[in-house]
């Protein structure tokens, strides 16, 4: 309860202290002249906000890429040592294992959870609009809670307990009840497995946010498209594939690639549900391991400039076609 009341007091603090900064910089953008103050007034307010980014991401960034080609000695100092950490992490034995976890967390989150959202959405849109509500407020509910707290509940659900004793994991009484026995679900590493169980965790947090987005885009395309298209003798499937899925195309780009960063970066499910064991460990995994665990400050940089590099081109293929379909519309 006393956790509960420190957040609340936060989030009302942090509202709070906004709200007045913003009131202040309004009142004294207004004692300029009106020539100074048409200028000033769009850097005044965005004032904070880049503030807020470079103190906190852009600074840290840089520190990250400077550390990453150096190496911490016992009395605090830093020595440079190029690219000496970087080959300290490409030498290690769970590195190749890694990268192909990384790979297929990016490979196949983003395209299920895209896919399963463009259904659920789909569907949504054509069961009634108070059917509609109730439906996208159950499967958007899941987006509510914080990658641990939803780790926490699949725990439950990937439970294992030894041959004779009870079960509380639901996925192996449904085994059970099916003639299987139990099964300790982490530790079976064919065909990547495990960590196939831990990709089912994210989309099922990421599939309501997917919904919720290309449900507006399905909304937004003109009817007069479907009409004609009914007209011309087209069916539902190609109706929606021929006709509805081009216009929404980018949003669903959109989408996709919002995933696929947050796939690329995944931590806290991994962290929770297994630490990295049985051979499920990704990159952000390696560097809380090497900074926490180990304080391989050098390595643990060298593993988030990788995840930075292979991150900026997505972001930049992100925002040249945001402004590709910017400029066509």
């Amino acid at each position: 309860m006393k956790d509960l009341l420190t957040a609340l007091q936060a989030v009302i603090a942090g509202i709070a202290i906004t709200a007045l900064i913003y009131w202040l910089l309004n009142l004294l953008i207004h004692r300029f002249p009106e020539k100074i103050k048409k200028k000033v007034e769009p850097y005044v307010f965005i004032g904070p906000v880049l503030f807020l980014i470079g103190a906190f991401i852009v600074i840290p960034t840089l520190q990250s890429i400077r550390l990453s080609f150096m190496e911490e000695e016992i009395d605090g100092s830093t020595t440079w040592v190029g690219l000496q950490n970087f080959k300290d992490l490409f030498a290690e034995e769970y590195f190749p294992k890694m990268v192909v976890n990384n790979l297929m967390w990016i490979a196949i989150v983003p395209f299920l959870t895209v896919s399963i959202g463009l259904a659920i959405a789909q569907f949504a849109n054509n069961v009634g609009a108070r059917s509609e509500k109730i439906f996208k407020s159950i499967f958007f509910m899941p987006m509510t809670i914080s990658f641990v707290s939803a780790a926490v509940i699949w725990r439950y659900i990937y439970a294992y307990a030894p041959e004779g004793q009870d079960q509380v994991g639901l996925l192996n009484n449904i085994w059970i009840k099916l003639g299987g026995s139990p099964q300790a679900w982490f530790q079976i590493e064919t065909f990547k497995f495990n960590n196939l169980l831990l990709m089912v965790i994210l989309i099922w947090l990421s599939a309501g946010y997917s919904m919720v987005l290309l449900s507006a885009a399905i909304k937004s395309v003109p009817e007069d498209t479907l009409e004609a298209g009914r007209v011309d003798g087209a069916n539902t499937g190609q109706i929606f594939f021929k006709i509805v899925l081009p216009q929404i195309w980018p949003t669903v780009i959109a989408v996709f690639i919002t995933v696929l960063i947050g796939a690329m970066k995944i931590f806290d499910i991994v962290l929770a549900m297994t630490g990295g064991n049985y051979n499920t460990t990704v990159l952000a995994q390696t560097f809380y391991l090497e900074y926490f665990s180990y304080g391989n400050t050098g390595k643990a940089m060298a593993a988030v400039v990788i995840l930075i590099l292979a991150i900026i081109p997505v972001m930049f293929y992100q925002v040249r076609h945001y402004r590709k379909f910017e400029a066509a519309r």
